[in-house]
């Protein structure tokens, strides 16, 4: 871990770094969620309800904290998730993301709404990386980005189905994020010197990188927004990931479920794996935080694919309560967009961190390895009781 991170002890110190860094609207951006952001509290009150297990005298001198997701090996079962705009939070920052995932050896997910696109993360990348993609209105669209992502090397689709149409998030309203530029905006922008320089500068082009030749005289992030906007379809039914899955030749993740009908739905469809998610909170407000719905979805899963959440992930202490609940791992998405505002260091650091606490508490739980936890989590056989209904 780079000596000026090792004071950072948790999620909320990178965060607290982040807010300083970067401007007001770009955080909110991040930080915010739909509604009264209570799925976004809720997320994190349900994994912190979940009881450990402790067991003591048990010889615990060999762990292993490795995982398999679907069919890669990792250092610890954990991804991180995909996340728009990532590239505003520092220079380039998709880029610097896929480093730091593969020094620390998990996968990454590159958004289909990064600023950065599929060929330029390719280009930085040493190994194949996933990538995320959402139906749109033009299907022409979806499958030209689907042949990029496969000739960029990319072997594993993250496809999200919670974005019908996209969430009431106030902040950005507020904010008038997807607006003109303001003397507000630019005075913000000036207030954060590092930033400006880094990323306003520097960091340039900033547009949808992936989506770039699609978008007609597109030169801002407002113009992107605006198309944007016209591209979610409410009409997407499971026939058309039917067709999805008929399209892609590799892995396909189904993001975005937390019923279980809709996971055997998923199943149906032809998925490797399902992501328990609520989109972070930022889709609908005051639906069943993740963590409760998981052991549900588990169940109905059977073990016949690949389960992954997210959502309220926030330490390593949770990426062992979420094996123990039924997943096969986790996706992790504001820790790293936070740790991103200081680069590519700060989020090795952050991972860092995630698998010494993931390691911490597979000892003292008495669990040697995460076969061992994975185990438990399908038979059920934690104990809950503090946990929020499902």
């Amino acid at each position: 871990m780079a000596d000026r991170h090792a004071t950072l002890a948790s999620f909320a110190d990178f965060r607290r770094i982040a807010k300083t860094r970067i401007p007001p609207l770009i955080f909110d951006y991040f930080e915010g969620g739909a509604g009264d952001e209570t799925t976004i509290r809720e997320n994190e009150t349900a994994f912190a309800a979940v009881r450990l297990p402790q067991r003591v005298m048990v010889d615990m001198s060999a762990i292993d904290s490795s995982g398999d997701l679907l069919g890669e090996s990792c250092a610890m079962p954990l991804a991180l998730a995909p996340i728009g705009f990532a590239g505003l939070m520092c220079r380039r920052g998709e880029t610097q993301a896929v480093l730091a995932a593969e020094a620390a050896g998990v996968p990454f997910c590159l958004s289909a709404n990064a600023i950065c696109s599929i060929e330029e993360v390719a280009r930085a990348a040493r190994r194949p990386f996933w990538f995320q993609l959402y139906m749109m209105r033009d299907r022409d669209v979806v499958v030209d980005l689907m042949r990029r992502a496969w000739d960029s090397g990319c072997r594993t689709l993250v496809f999200t189905v919670d974005l019908a149409m996209p969430g009431i998030r106030r902040r950005d309203i507020r904010n008038d994020l997807f607006g003109g530029t303001t003397p507000a905006k630019l005075l913000s922008y000036v207030r954060h010197p590092r930033w400006l320089i880094d990323v306003g500068l520097r960091g340039g082009p900033h547009t949808f990188g992936n989506l770039a030749p699609y978008v007609a005289q597109a030169r801002n992030l407002a113009s992107f927004g605006s198309w944007l906007m016209g591209q979610f379809d409410a009409g997407v039914t499971w026939r058309d990931i039917a067709w999805l899955r008929d399209q892609w030749r590799g892995k396909l993740v189904i993001k975005g479920v937390l019923d279980p009908r809709d996971a055997q739905l998923a199943l149906d469809s032809g998925a490797d794996a399902i992501v328990v998610s609520n989109h972070g909170g930022r889709q609908l407000d005051s639906v069943s935080p993740t963590a409760a719905a998981l052991p549900a979805i588990a169940q109905a899963v059977g073990g016949h694919a690949t389960l992954l959440v997210d959502g309220g992930v926030r330490s390593g202490q949770d990426v062992l309560k979420a094996l123990l609940l039924g997943a096969d791992g986790v996706l992790i998405g504001r820790p790293w967009a936070y740790a991103a505002a200081s680069g590519e260091a700060a989020i090795a650091a952050l991972l860092a961190r995630f698998q010494a606490e993931l390691r911490t508490a597979m000892v003292l739980a008495g669990l040697r390895d995460t076969d061992e936890a994975k185990a438990i989590g399908r038979s059920h056989q934690l104990s809950r009781t503090a946990n929020p209904p499902i």
